[in-house]
């Protein structure tokens, strides 16, 4: 493990699936006793299959005991800044440090626009997106006084947004474009990306805009982490995956502990949300906590000490 990377988190998705309710309780039980760092629930409210993220990353909350819960990621324009500041700490408050805010400027016109959403031009929801994050951090920089902001999309006077958060709470982004990237590397702590849609190749580039958004802020490149939601399957003797989607992962549970580490020392990733597609999904979130995440860590670990040694 490089002394100028961070330490490497992982964590296991769990959709807001409207099927049957009680499963990503039992997912997020599973990550929490496993001793996975992270559940990660995207968010899509205009599918009608779906649970509201916000309320069921909530309900998860309270369900667990010390994993963290992660919005991946909440669409902002369905999402008033100054609320979501208010609710992030609230929930932070209740648990004892455990949110981790995911946050995106929403992709899917006709859903956001079908929920009462705006949805712009580009540069409109860039402008917006970052007084969002603009305004969750001056609320919480604020804690205990008032806060106004004066943009061209939101404005607040005199907000009082009461109690700190019990921890500084990361903001993640789920950025894809140049511009995006840079704030980033400006505003937020860390990206979020999945792997069937940015594939490893373009992660060096993704890199290099996330470094100069930070340079340009004056923080140092390993003040963002770089999530890697990684989408696919830990096959076993019984269960292959067919080849379809281009950037979907297969391989045994070996092959995954080679392609993180690999991902982690040539690519910079340092956080792994584990997205299985195929087979006995909670039976793959155990293997990848009992089997994956902590080979990972001992061989990182491992490589750090060699590095130091005399």
């Amino acid at each position: 493990m490089s002394a100028t990377q961070p330490a490497p988190l992982f964590g296991a998705n769990v959709d807001p699936s409207a099927r049957e309710p009680r499963e990503p309780f039992e997912r997020a039980r599973l990550a929490d006793d496993l001793g996975l760092d992270l559940i990660g629930v995207q968010d899509h409210p205009y599918n009608p299959a779906f649970l509201e993220t916000w309320t069921l990353v909530a309900a998860l909350a309270t369900a667990t005991r010390r994993v963290h819960v992660l919005t991946n990621v909440l669409s902002t324009p369905l999402r008033p800044p100054a609320m979501l500041a208010k609710a992030a700490t609230t929930l932070d408050v209740l648990t004892g440090g455990r949110v981790e805010l995911g946050l995106g400027a929403g992709a899917f016109e006709r859903g956001i626009v079908s929920f009462g959403g705006a949805f712009g031009s580009p540069a409109e929801r860039y402008k917006a997106f970052k007084e969002s994050l603009e305004i969750i951090r001056g609320m919480w920089a604020s804690a205990g006084g008032t806060f106004s902001y004066a943009g061209e999309v939101h404005r607040l006077d005199g907000a009082q947004p009461g109690p700190a958060p019990a921890h500084p709470i990361r903001i993640w982004t789920g950025a894809l474009g140049p511009r995006m990237l840079r704030l980033t590397g400006s505003l937020a702590d860390g990206l979020l990306v999945s792997s069937t849609y940015v594939r490893t190749e373009q992660l060096p580039e993704f890199n290099r805009l996330l470094d100069e958004g930070a340079a340009a802020a004056r923080r140092p490149p390993t003040a963002i982490r770089r999530g890697y939601n990684v989408m696919g399957l830990i096959e076993d003797g019984n269960v292959r995956l067919r080849a379809g989607r281009p950037g979907l992962l297969a391989g045994p549970p070996g092959w995954w502990v080679d392609e993180l580490v690999r991902l982690y020392r040539d690519l910079r990733q340092d956080t792994f949300i584990f997205w299985p597609v195929a087979g006995d999904e909670r039976r793959q979130v155990e293997t990848f906590a009992r089997e994956v995440a902590p080979a990972v860590r001992a061989r990182l670990a491992g490589a750090a000490q060699d590095e130091h040694a005399p």
